[in-house]
């Protein structure tokens, strides 16, 4: 194995780091509206609206033109594909409102989880044939950094040293090919709730997912310092009886990472993982407050955790409502 490499290149390196560390800057976090078509049709039907291309644009709308206080918690916004290049009613490119509020566009890359043949029904992430291509329009189209999601299982004999393995090199070719092209990875390694596992399952998961992502990074030179981690908060299957309180979620996810994330990471982004919008912000809370070495900012990149209570308010009517305490305005 030769140790010979080049790291990027000077101006590449500030350029990543300061991207990176604008999105974990502190009190700030990622909004993740980054639902595909079909999800998105999900989350409308459950409101008896219909999926329809306008109905999602003013939805995104909606979310995008909120008070310009969002700028003060929302350093960053995932977007589909279809949101990148939707405007507002008058003609006002999403982007545009995006950087008018301080918030840094982002964009899911993968395309979506394919089965992985020989496994227990496991999968993995397709999306990297033509990921320099669409990486290099992103930028151009206003792109800053990027999310690529794999979804590992726990049960009796999952995940599989197949899958981990699988899932870390696409996961470390996916940061490369982004860095190449002067965009931020985020890598999200998502350990699912769904099953009966406890804690103590749940962390020991966690940490070797962990290492053997943080493992591929290295033998692909990723510059970790121009990356985020979006990781799942280590929490019992969703069907395990004993539950775990805050501070114990908090003391498992923490002792996971530092067993695992190294210090030069700059930041780590929560994905909620099933949670109620109060459990996601309870657990996060109680993360922060761990006592406990945590060299990283720890904040969300929640979807649902922040839209729910959203949509239930707006119900497609682009009535003003009032939502967590907060106002949004529908235009």
């Amino acid at each position: 194995m030769t140790t010979y490499f080049n790291y990027p290149p000077v101006e590449l390196q500030e350029e990543l780091k300061s991207i990176a560390q604008a999105i974990v800057a502190p009190g700030k976090g990622i909004l993740a509206a980054d639902e595909s078509v079909s999800t998105m049709g999900k989350r409308l039907q459950d409101i008896n609206l219909e999926n329809t291309d306008e109905n999602r644009r003013k939805y995104r709308e909606l979310l995008f033109t909120a008070d310009d206080k969002l700028g003060e918690n929302i350093s960053g916004v995932i977007l589909f594909h279809e949101t990148l290049y939707q405007k507002t009613k008058d003609g006002t490119p999403f982007v545009d409102i995006l950087k008018k509020k301080g918030i840094i566009p982002g964009i899911k890359v993968d395309k979506g989880v394919v089965p992985l043949m020989g496994s227990e029904d496991e999968c993995t992430t397709q999306g990297l044939d033509d990921l320099a291509q669409r990486c290099a329009q992103y930028k151009k189209d206003g792109c800053q950094f990027a999310k690529w999601r794999c979804v590992l299982k726990i049960n009796k004999n999952t995940p599989s040293y197949q899958s981990i393995l699988e899932n870390a090199n696409v996961l470390a070719r996916y940061a490369s090919i982004c860095q190449a092209n002067r965009i931020v990875p985020i890598v999200e390694p998502e350990v699912l709730p769904d099953g009966d596992h406890d804690l103590d399952r749940a962390q020991k998961v966690t940490e070797t997912v962990l290492a053997a992502v943080y493992k591929a990074l290295n033998d692909h030179h990723v510059f970790l310092e121009g990356t985020l981690l979006k990781p799942n908060m280590v929490t019992p299957g969703m069907s395990c009886p004993n539950r775990a309180t805050p501070e114990q979620i908090a003391k498992a996810t923490v002792t996971a990472f530092q067993r695992t994330v190294p210090p030069a990471v700059a930041g780590v982004t929560f994905l909620s993982g099933g949670q109620s919008e109060e459990e996601a912000t309870v657990n996060l809370n109680a993360i922060n407050t761990y006592q406990g070495r945590k060299p990283w900012p720890l904040t969300f990149s929640y979807g649902r955790a922040l839209q729910a209570s959203v949509l239930r308010a707006w119900q497609g009517t682009g009535y003003v409502c009032k939502v967590n305490r907060r106002w949004l305005f529908a235009r």
